[in-house]
């Protein structure tokens, strides 16, 4: 058996690594020249910038993914958990350092909320529950129907991880502190809603936060990318660069192939592990297409937004490697990206600075920095606007931390709503996927599998589990899984 994957992410090399390795023959076709998708890897003048994701969280998904195939992740890169986790940056005045000791955490939590150390405990065993059934069960499931949670066990758990209650009442039981509120919301600010949109199962992401830790594979994120394309092709996978899909061939109402500019492949499966959207309404006609242009139009999206990488020529002070500056109206920002989309008022924002763990990624005397403002989908893109928050930003980091940067600014790139269009096809700019709405949740996502075109699957963040890339390393997985149920 053959199978042909559009898209070499994590989720279309974790689907390809999976059918490898029981026996098929699979072909990877990418549209850029290296593997890794969104997370691709970008070098000028000896700084290493991730373009991508930055934050490490649930390293028992990647030891778990690794696992599948006989390797460690430590056969691939040297992981280290961070310690302070973050710092987040309520105003010019007050920081929190994030302790990556619960003890310290909770100490921390009770300078400003009384008894709230203990609430802590009573929120993360809650959370910890839903973290184990919902990572290590219900997202394995390919949610091709609702009978797949019918079972005492799992309706069980449905109530118990609080599916139907928002996440904003949800932490509103436990504490009261406007600042904790905002620390225990903010993993959810990704997930593409308001917290009182966002169901309260997604406290399994403080579980992951708090509990598990944040950690960063020594070289950058893209190290993971390395270590799957090698596995890939132990197993067998062939990846091509440079090779757009232009058309999926079609016979009858079947899928038998892939057309790219210089390649003619033919497979008994295809998968799409690109942008699902771009998938069906440019790689198949109409009548094909199972989720018209007013469906996706109508959806909910996670966040695009603006990255700028910047190699600075000297050391700095006053940052961490992940930094959130929360210094002005949290609730404001979140209304401009999902209730009233429009460029923010002003803007939250995330630094990352991975060259003070990891001297590899910079010069020596020089920092790596990595900016991101989150903004609303579907809105227009300039360079004037890039430069206006740009220099909105750094007129605030560099008040927050004391020190002139601009003038040290050696190199620079900006990324924003075009170029997720560009580079990955994004339905309507997304950097993050479908939002994890009630109403986008598990069978009610698209469905990896084509309803109208036989022998075509989906993965990625546009269908189960959804965005990040744990959830995406767990989609390749499960496509893969239900392909061989299905083709024995």
């Amino acid at each position: 058996m053959k199978a042909v994957v559009i898209g070499a992410g994590f989720a279309g090399i974790s689907a390809a690594t999976k059918l490898a390795q029981e026996g098929w023959e699979v072909e990877v076709v990418e549209k850029n020249d290296i593997a890794g998708g969104r997370a691709r890897v970008w070098e000028k003048d000896g700084f290493v910038f991730d373009m991508g994701p930055s934050w490490y969280w649930m390293p028992d998904v990647f030891e778990w993914y690794f696992k599948q195939f006989n390797h460690n992740v430590s056969d691939f890169y040297d992981l280290v958990r961070l310690n302070p986790s973050y710092r987040v940056v309520f105003s010019e005045e007050e920081s929190w350092d994030i302790p990556a000791d619960l003890d310290e955490f909770k100490a921390l939590l009770e300078q400003y909320e009384a008894g709230s150390g203990a609430k802590l405990d009573e929120f993360l065993a809650q959370a910890q529950y839903k973290y184990q059934v919902g990572i290590h069960d219900l997202v394995h499931k390919p949610s091709l129907s609702a009978l797949e949670f019918v079972d005492t066990r799992l309706l069980g758990a449905l109530f118990k991880m609080d599916v139907f209650q928002s996440f904003e009442k949800h932490v509103r039981r436990f504490f009261k502190h406007p600042k904790i509120l905002q620390l225990m919301e903010f993993p959810v600010l990704f997930l593409g809603a308001l917290p009182k949109n966002t169901p309260a199962l997604y406290s399994l992401m403080n579980y992951a936060d708090i509990q598990l830790g944040t950690w960063y594979p020594m070289g950058g994120m893209h190290k993971i990318i390395a270590g799957m394309v090698r596995v890939a092709e132990e197993k067998g996978v062939k990846f091509h660069y440079n090779q757009p899909a232009q058309h999926i061939k079609i016979q009858g109402n079947k899928a038998i192939g892939v057309l790219t500019p210089d390649l003619n492949l033919n497979a008994d499966i295809v998968i799409g592990g690109a942008d699902y959207h771009h998938i069906e309404h440019k790689l198949l006609p109409a009548h094909l297409q199972t989720y018209s242009e007013k469906y996706w139009q109508t959806r909910t999206f996670a966040p695009s937004c603006m990255i700028y990488y910047l190699g600075i020529d000297k050391k700095l002070t006053n940052l961490k490697h992940h930094n959130l500056f929360f210094d002005t109206d949290f609730g404001l920002h979140s209304r401009e990206i999902y209730e009233t989309p429009r460029f923010p008022t002003n803007p939250l924002f995330y630094v990352s600075c991975p060259s003070l763990t990891d001297k590899s990624v910079a010069p020596e005397g020089c920092e790596n920095l990595f900016i991101l403002i989150p903004i609303a989908t579907d809105l227009p893109d300039s360079q004037a606007m890039r430069d206006h928050y740009y220099e909105l930003v750094m007129n605030r980091l560099e008040r927050v931390t004391g020190q002139e940067i601009r003038k040290h600014v050696i190199v620079k790139r900006d990324f924003a709503q075009a170029d997720f269009v560009k580079d990955y096809n994004a339905c309507r700019g997304n950097a993050y996927g479908l939002a994890n709405t009630l109403m986008q949740t598990a069978i009610l996502k698209p469905s990896l599998m084509s309803k109208k075109v036989k022998n075509l699957y989906f993965t990625g963040q546009l269908t189960v589990p959804g965005p990040g890339v744990p959830p995406s390393l767990i989609s390749g997985q499960v496509v893969a899984q239900e392909i061989l149920k299905r083709k024995q």
